[in-house]
């Protein structure tokens, strides 16, 4: 999805803040949108696969089919991208996602025909019908407003990315809705009565931990993968070039791609240590919420423009006029990626008895650390920003101090916190101390000079 927001073209002798105005805005506000589509996508599918739990020849080419078409939406994508004010982008974007929830609603269909590939806790329920209903109704809620959105492409454009846009928080929405209806009206007996018999795998239940950390790894290796690409891509130097400008000396040759290969090192650095933050963050929660889900999505759709950021700053070698505006989009790539996954635990810590390890809640002995290491990038990236918008002349100095000193500061994390704590506790002991001290000067005053 990323690759036709980061492959770009922006000729060094030209403006980056028109070409945002012009290209990479759309493309970045239409590549967030149709990540978001496409996570939706994948959340239905496992919850899908959750529910039936065989597969015979039939399902696995349903399967296959609805996989070709997501593999395919990556094109479509990059014709709304390209074209934002042509309806057929958008059009061919949106006729793939009800395909897509079409196979998925006869994938449904078929497993309720054949009741021995359902889960074990539908087969043995008398209320079939009833999930059966349910879980069409979930499902086709998505292709129905693609299918809406297709129709509006044709004369009114906006009403299609509203539309799209729905189909991302319509189920929180929904929540919200019904939450505020129980509150003032209550849940009615009908309803509860199935929530007594819901089975464990309910299609409005967040995914496990284990789910949305898989499909995060595969978010990061394929963020990692796009960039050792880019490099084979464009920066092989050409034999006959070598031969005859260099005299077959390949290491001068590549010699002038040295910028191109340390914007990828730095690229690829910050994309192992938000993963390793990501990491370490995960192995606290012991489960995830909706909202929590939702946060980490947010942060991923950032992760993805990564690559983004290597191809604006890979420009430096060109000496291009945009190195400012080339810091400042990776600054706020960084920083929204990093920030996402500290709300994820702040989200955690609201709820910590549920979601998180006792060593990571308030008091515990991991909590200062976490909070340190989530909190490292968005102080950073944030503060780079702020630094080229004043010093606007080392701009570049200040972007390769930055990519210097986070590794390290990873590594040196653990002890300055605990020298931090100690200075703190320490802090806080001496004015314990001078308390006492006040406290028995006061006692050993004799009433006339406390009252003097």
């Amino acid at each position: 999805m990323i690759l036709p927001v980061a492959h770009t073209k922006i000729h060094p002798d030209q403006k980056l803040g028109e070409s945002v105005q012009q290209l990479l805005l759309t493309k970045i506000a239409v590549y967030l949108m149709t990540f978001l589509i496409v996570t939706v996508a994948w959340a239905a599918h496992v919850r899908l696969f959750q529910v039936i739990e065989l597969i015979d020849d039939v399902l696995a080419l349903l399967n296959l089919a609805c996989m070709m078409l997501i593999t395919f939406l990556p094109y479509t994508f990059s014709l709304m991208a390209s074209f934002p004010g042509v309806p057929f982008g958008i059009f061919l974007f949106s006729t793939c996602a009800v395909v897509i929830g079409l196979i998925q609603a006869v994938i449904v269909a078929y497993g309720f025909y054949h009741p021995y590939l359902l889960n074990h806790q539908i087969q043995v329920s008398e209320n079939q019908v009833f999930y059966k209903h349910h879980i069409l109704q979930i499902i086709l809620r998505g292709p129905v407003l693609c299918f809406l959105a297709a129709i509006f492409s044709f004369f009114f454009i906006p009403m299609s990315y509203v539309l799209l846009g729905l189909v991302i928080f319509l189920p929180h929405i929904t929540r919200l809705i019904i939450w505020c209806k129980n509150k003032t009206v209550g849940p009615k007996e009908d309803e509860e009565s199935h929530r007594l018999e819901a089975f464990t795998f309910y299609l409005n239940e967040p995914l496990s931990k284990e789910r949305v950390e898989a499909f995060s790894d595969g978010v990061y290796a394929i963020v990692a993968t796009l960039l050792i690409l880019d490099i084979c891509e464009d920066n092989v130097p050409d034999s006959k070039e070598v031969k005859d400008k260099f005299h077959n000396r390949l290491i001068e040759a590549l010699s002038e791609y040295g910028p191109n290969f340390l914007a990828y090192f730095a690229s690829f650095v910050t994309t192992g240590l938000l993963w390793f933050v990501h990491h370490s963050l995960f192995l606290y929660i012991t489960k995830t919420t909706r909202f929590m889900g939702l946060l980490n999505t947010f942060s991923l759709a950032f992760i993805g423009g990564l690559p983004l950021a290597y191809q604006l700053t890979s420009e430096f070698a060109e000496k291009s006029h945009n190195e400012i505006e080339a810091i400042q989009v990776s600054c706020v790539i960084t920083f929204f990626a990093s920030i996402f996954q500290f709300a994820i635990w702040i989200t955690a810590l609201f709820h910590e008895r549920e979601t998180l390890h006792p060593l990571a809640r308030y008091g515990g002995k991991e909590h200062a650390f976490m909070f340190a290491k989530l909190a490292l990038y968005p102080c950073v990236s944030l503060g780079a920003f702020f630094l080229t918008c004043l010093l606007s002349k080392f701009s570049t100095a200040i972007f390769h101090i930055m990519q210097i000193v986070v590794p390290f500061a990873f590594l040196a994390l653990r002890i300055l916190v605990r020298i931090s704590l100690a200075i703190m506790k320490s802090m806080l002991s001496l004015s314990r101390r001078k308390n006492v001290v006040l406290d028995e000067e006061e006692t050993c005053l004799s009433p006339a000079e406390t009252l003097s």
